[in-house]
């Protein structure tokens, strides 16, 4: 079997051997198996309290199965210690810009148009891919630009996560305060899952923002059952009775239990509602953003593993076609954009460095919907994941230092990315700001030659969409 497995994906070529690819599969599993939780508590609306029409069940069964079927295939077939999953951004963007377009539009099932739009930009990948323009496509957006598409996201999610976590407060003064109840158990959750989640991190121990989740779970339980009986009038306090903690958080009836139905998501997307012309910038940004995600994490990742030879990645190709119809079909099961995650490069770092890391952590992706009382438990109370949203906000901030601020050109447009994504609490809102502004300060810069085409037509797409279609929306 070793020697098998060591002729087709070629172990000791590349200085591993079965057993460490298989650790280093279960620690990029571990790394990123947050996903499991948060995915289906977004798309479904219940990381926010505004149901989307979305089967949590179902989106969790799909977001599994599309990361285990994917993450085998870039295994198999691109033969890279990379695993995919739906990706965080993407995941924000679909419900807080996509589904909101579509319901604007008049769709009363927006959640279907939006998968639709996940399609079609899964599609167009999928074509650029196979016909090899997709670094046309990457050049189109400058590199300060990427860089603040990620950090505005990631400032988004965090931002999220600290009002899910009850640690920010709407507040009609000022909009949002924070809130000075840290006795509040809802506080005491979310912190306790941050500060596991971010020593694991700080020490380099693997699948820290899991452990926090883990921690963050076990303080939720030990409050739910400790409070009634050490202290009474502390769980009958005003504080503790309008927390999410009474209200929200429900116990797992059990661990192990057969997976929810795909039903309710399964090929229920609306691709014809997608093909509208008002919803088509949206699907441009979803394919920036899968294209963008990929580029990104490939490069990367691939250069932690030894793919990056002479600057460019071996075998390119198949992980681009692979990344690109994981979108695809991952709409068809029900989830949002699926894409190569950056944490693979925690089980690189273990020593992973092929194919067969991938598979690992794919297979266990497959056995994950059988504990799916677990999952709904973790997700019905938001302070337990929060700490996961502020961690991952934190990964994305990094990018802040690769922004050209020395250029006013490029750090301005870039900046009103960052600024206008969390402000405007829509990820395209934020985009179109950004996006809008950068050819014309460029023009105005007489630095128009450094803009391309794409980026005007993208930039005309949006100026077109906010004037005549969204303001009367509005």
């Amino acid at each position: 079997m070793a020697l098998a497995l060591d002729r087709i994906f070629g172990l000791s070529e590349h200085g591993t051997n079965v057993q460490r690819e298989v650790g280093a599969g279960v620690v990029t599993f571990l790394t990123m198996a947050y996903i499991i939780f948060v995915q289906p508590a977004v798309l479904s609306g219940m990381l926010f309290g505004k149901p989307t029409g979305m089967d949590f069940g179902a989106v969790m069964v799909a977001t599994c199965l599309s990361a285990a079927f994917f993450s085998i295939m870039m295994g198999l077939y691109a033969r890279y210690p990379i695993a995919l999953a739906p990706g965080m951004g993407e995941n924000f963007f679909f419900v807080f810009s996509a589904i909101p377009a579509a319901a604007a539009a008049g769709y009363g099932e927006p959640w279907r148009v939006a998968l639709g739009m996940v399609f079609l930009s899964g599609l167009i990948f999928l074509v650029i891919s196979l016909a090899g323009i997709r670094e046309g496509l990457f050049q189109a957006v400058s590199l300060s630009m990427k860089h603040a598409i990620s950090v505005g996201i990631g400032l988004f999610i965090a931002f999220i996560g600290m009002q899910n976590a009850g640690v920010i407060l709407k507040d009609p003064g000022t909009a949002v305060k924070l809130n000075h109840a840290f006795e509040s158990p809802d506080l005491i959750v979310f912190f306790v899952g941050l500060i596991v989640a971010a020593a694991c991190v700080a020490r380099g121990i693997r699948g820290g923002i899991l452990l926090g989740i883990a921690a963050a779970t076990v303080a939720a339980l030990a409050l739910r059952a400790g409070l009634p009986r050490i202290a009474p009038e502390w769980w009958n306090s005003e504080l503790v009775q309008r927390s999410m903690l009474t209200k929200q958080f429900k116990l797992a009836t059990g661990i192990v239990a057969s997976p929810p139905s795909l039903a309710p998501t399964f090929f229920k997307l609306d691709v014809a509602g997608a093909l509208q012309p008002k919803l088509l910038p949206f699907v441009l940004i979803f394919l920036y953003m899968a294209v963008f995600d990929t580029m990104g994490t490939l490069i990367g990742v691939g250069e932690m593993a030894g793919l990056l030879r002479d600057g460019k990645l071996v075998r390119a190709g198949r992980a681009f076609t692979t990344d690109a119809a994981s979108s695809l079909v991952g709409s068809l099961l029900g989830t949002s954009t699926v894409t190569a995650y950056i944490e693979s490069g925690a089980g690189i770092a273990y020593g992973g460095r092929t194919g067969l890391t991938a598979i690992t952590a794919g297979v266990l992706f497959l056995i994950a919907p059988f504990f799916s009382p677990v999952v709904e438990m973790v997700s019905s109370y938001p302070p337990i994941t929060a700490c996961a949203l502020v961690l991952v906000g934190v990964m994305m901030m990094r990018n802040v230092a690769k922004i050209a601020w020395d250029d006013a050109s490029e750090a301005i447009p870039a900046f009103l990315v960052i600024l206008g994504i969390p402000l405007s609490y829509s990820i395209s809102d934020g985009l179109a700001i950004g996006f809008i502004s950068y050819p014309i300060i460029k023009a105005l810069s007489n630095r128009v030659k450094e803009v391309r085409w794409l980026m005007w037509l993208l930039s005309g797409l949006l100026l077109v969409y906010f004037v005549f279609v969204r303001s009367h929306l509005s």
